[in-house]
């Protein structure tokens, strides 16, 4: 079963490919043509033309001639007349298909009327007049309107049934009457199904593109959390353990030496979590992930946070607010709080020992937060291959925001972002 389906497939897309070759319809349209002109030629010189035109001719007698087609031509001018009204009817029902591919619904239209008018005011029809009639039906119904494609195909049934049409004209009516609808319901099937195939191929798109996107998002939120969160840590243990080293005097050899393996590990740890990072933001984007878990701006928070670089460095920190603080979105109060973490590290960092202020100036509908530090002259926030100063950036513009860096008036680095402030005056 298979492989009778495989060759039928096959036969069908060879078919396809013949029939989008520019010049097929009109060859086929011209070889019909020819066909139906052959046709007539051939009726006309075995057929009496009165009786090919639906009516009898009187005998001599008085007598009517017997309906069987065996009767003589009456004269060369009868022959001459049936000869070109059966040619130019022949050419009529098969020459429109070769602009079928262009103009389905005109040419279908003609070689159905055409067809139509051969067989109730002639009784005469051709075989190629018949397929031509298919054809067109199918492309009509494959390429046009359904229900015109189903109304073009109606009459020939109805003629059929009326059962005007006597010897061959029969056969090929009744014919007509059968496969004509089938054909044009044929060309409508394979349209549905084009149209389906289509719209599932469609929607598999829009839905990989989706699951795309979220893989994205979600890369590039796990990548900032673990900078923001694991990298700060991980950079504590170095930085305390550096600190205790050179802090604690007369202390013995091989605990000054675990301490510096311990920091060793650490930054180790940390050039493996950028090439981790590396990865997860190669093609992450700035998707839209979703940034509100824990933290915020609240005072114990803020005040845990600087605790916690206070002792890791062993310089002061202070915390400076300015205006009556509000309660802010969840996610603009994770974006600063992601920010400070940010910039205490980078501080700590590149210049150990400087004090830091982090101050927050609540005022009409933006936040300004500024995190100083007064450390020596210019220098780079972030080390090479580092995610700092993009990943604040980021979460800045994320909510809405900006955030600009550079050295501070007066010696050391700054850190400003403005944020959206909106909110309710906390209680």
């Amino acid at each position: 079963m298979d492989q009778t389906y495989g060759r039928h497939g096959g036969w069908a897309a060879r078919w396809r490919r013949v029939a989008a070759v520019p010049h097929v319809p009109m060859a086929v349209g011209v070889l019909l043509a020819l066909l139906a002109l052959a046709e007539s030629i051939a009726h006309a010189r075995g057929a009496s033309p009165a009786y090919s035109f639906g009516y009898v001719v009187s005998a001599p007698v008085g007598e009517t001639i017997p309906h069987d087609g065996s009767a003589p031509p009456p004269g060369n001018t009868g022959t001459a007349l049936y000869l070109v009204v059966s040619g130019l009817l022949g050419l009529a029902t098969t020459l429109p298909v070769a602009f079928l591919w262009g103009q389905p619904a005109a040419a279908a239209a003609i070689v159905s009327a055409t067809s139509l008018l051969s067989l109730t005011a002639f009784q005469t029809l051709t075989v190629a007049g018949v397929a031509a009639q298919l054809v067109a039906g199918y492309r009509f119904g494959r390429a046009g309107s359904q229900a015109p494609a189903v109304l073009l195909a109606v009459p020939f049934p109805v003629l059929a049934l009326a059962g005007t049409a006597v010897g061959e004209t029969r056969v090929l009516t009744l014919l007509l009457a059968s496969l004509a609808p089938a054909a044009a319901l044929t060309g409508i099937a394979r349209r549905a199904r084009i149209e389906a195939l289509e719209n599932t191929a469609a929607r598999q798109v829009v839905a990989d593109t989706l699951l795309e996107h979220t893989a994205r998002g979600e890369r590039a939120r796990i990548a900032r959390e673990l900078h923001d969160v694991v990298a700060h840590h991980i950079s504590m243990v170095a930085v305390q353990a550096e600190t205790a080293r050179l802090a604690v005097p007369g202390m013995p050899v091989a605990g000054a030496e675990r301490l510096s393996a311990i920091g060793d590990t650490a930054r180790a740890a940390l050039t493996e979590m950028r090439r981790l990072l590396g990865v997860l933001r190669e093609d992450a984007g700035a998707g839209a992930g979703d940034w509100r878990p824990q933290p915020g701006l609240r005072l114990p928070e803020l005040n845990e946070l600087l605790d916690a670089s206070r002792d890791a460095s062993g310089t002061g920190t202070r915390l400076i607010l300015s205006g009556p603080p509000v309660t802010l979105d969840p996610g603009i109060e994770l974006a600063a709080y992601r920010i400070i973490q940010e910039a205490l590290t980078n501080a700590r960092r590149h210049a150990p020992g400087a004090a830091v202020d982090v101050e927050l100036h609540y005022g009409g509908d933006t936040l300004r937060l500024l995190v100083r530090d007064n450390g020596p002259g210019p220098r780079a926030a972030a080390p090479a291959g580092g995610h700092g100063l993009s990943g604040m950036r980021e979460r800045a513009a994320a909510v809405g925001g900006e955030l600009r860096t550079g050295p501070a008036t007066g010696g050391g680095f700054l850190v400003e972002a403005h944020l959206p402030g909106k909110g309710e005056t906390a209680g």
